[in-house]
């Protein structure tokens, strides 16, 4: 059975990094820090291996010693971080189905997070240091996976290293038979146990057990693959003493693909290492990638770049609007009919809806005239100005309002005023 070419995994790890990494900060926001730690190593996980299956492509050179060091002991950890984020998971949807009392205060949420912190956190750290104790010599590089840790195949380090997975993973089974249980049980208050949970839904959380449940499923039977590959790749040592284990710690190993590739339980084992980190990330993809809240994130997303780059992201159909949301300057032709269009100006005053001027010219539709009888034409008088059907306005065209007569005043035309006094006796006003 021959492997993927390393292009093909290149691209499957750069494309489950972006996975993970686009919705991650809306679930910052529901403050699910199992779900939070479980995209983090994923997503960090699928970077380191794209870099080293980028860098060491095609040579076994100690570019970055440094970068392996750090990248080897990562990965040490993120073998048992994965199945500890599930295991926080796992642990929060059972205590949902299973409390009595749906409010939590506020200390009892910190304790949770704490929790979760030190699951999912302070397990892979602590699995860190203890590889140190088994640890060989200073790193491998294989040609096309890059960074390779090193573990002496002594008996210590199937319980310090081997078997964490397996362990976490039979924890983790139990939280998940345990809450399948409790679920059954009090079915008719699950939807009042999820109210207590603001960021919580019946959609988001049997996503979050679909996805604990697949990790449970794989955790188990991958640990213990890996136990036999370990047992059966190579003789088990006996541990002698610490000087010995890591004599020469500071060589570095190099192994070229020809070499690797010759050994069928080598090739899928270092496959398997890798290819199950992108696996995970696909997986979570495809349960949170496609929710409801995804979508409307892409929504938003794509909104407020379109509005930086200027590009349309309005939906009207009877108007185009521009990137801005403004309408723009543009003359329509409106269809022909016989019915003058008046546009009265709106004064400070109220007017009776009678006497306005008002058609059935709706502001809410855009370019529609509801006519449901016939209207007989308004006829100006003399002093107006007179409209014409050519000249109708468009709702969205430049409005030309009617010129009115200029009213002047002529003090000739003003008749005299008699006074009703004798013309000895003057007004207090002067005329």
């Amino acid at each position: 059975m021959s492997a993927p070419p390393n292009w093909f995994f290149s691209a499957c790890s750069f494309i489950g990094f972006v996975f993970v990494t686009i919705p991650l900060p809306w679930h910052f926001e529901a403050w699910n820090t199992g779900t939070c730690l479980y995209m983090i190593w994923t997503s960090l996980g699928c970077l380191v291996l794209f870099i080293n299956s980028v860098v060491w492509n095609s040579d076994v050179i100690n570019k970055a010693p440094v970068w392996c060091d750090i990248s080897t002991k990562f990965m040490i950890g993120l073998a048992v971080a994965i199945p500890s984020a599930s295991l926080c998971i796992n642990r929060r949807l059972y205590h949902i189905v299973s409390v009595e009392s749906v409010t939590k205060t506020r200390a009892e949420k910190r304790r949770d997070v704490l929790v979760d912190l030190a699951i999912g956190v302070g397990i892979p750290v602590l699995e860190m240091i203890l590889h140190y104790i088994v640890q060989g010599h200073r790193f491998n590089i294989v040609e096309e996976f890059g960074c390779f840790p090193d573990t002496w195949n002594t008996t210590p380090a199937y319980l310090l290293v081997f078997a964490w997975p397996i362990a976490i993973g039979l924890v983790s089974a139990s939280y998940c038979i345990r809450t399948i249980r409790e679920l059954s049980i009090r079915r008719a208050q699950f939807k009042e146990l999820l109210s207590a949970n603001r960021n919580m839904t019946s959609g988001r959380y049997f996503r979050l057990m679909v996805l604990a449940g697949v990790e449970v499923m794989f955790t188990v039977p991958l640990g213990a693959f890996s136990i036999y590959l370990n047992a059966s790749g190579a003789p088990v040592n006996r541990w002698v003493s610490w000087a010995n284990t890591h004599y020469d710690f500071s060589r570095v190993e190099q192994i070229p693909s020809v070499v690797w590739h010759q050994n069928q339980l080598t090739v899928a084992g270092i496959e398997l290492t890798r290819y199950v980190v992108v696996f995970c990330a696909f997986v979570f993809f495809a349960l949170f990638g496609f929710a409801d809240e995804a979508r409307r994130n892409y929504r938003l997303a794509y909104t407020s770049f379109a509005k930086k780059v200027g590009l349309s992201t309005g939906t009207d159909s009877s108007a185009t609007w521009s990137g801005t949301g403004s309408k723009p300057d543009a003359s329509y032709h409106c269809g022909s009919g016989d019915m003058p269009v008046f546009i009265t100006q709106r004064t400070e005053r109220k007017r009776d809806s009678m006497a306005s001027f008002s058609t059935s010219l709706s502001v809410g539709e855009f370019g529609s005239f509801d006519v449901t009888q016939e209207k007989q034409p308004y006829l100006p008088n003399s002093s107006m100005g007179t409209i014409s059907k050519d000249t109708i306005p468009c709702p969205y065209a430049d409005i030309t309002l009617p010129t009115l007569p200029q009213l002047t005043l002529d003090v000739n035309a003003v008749p005299p005023h008699t006074p009703d006094a004798p013309h000895s006796r003057r007004s207090s006003i002067d005329v």
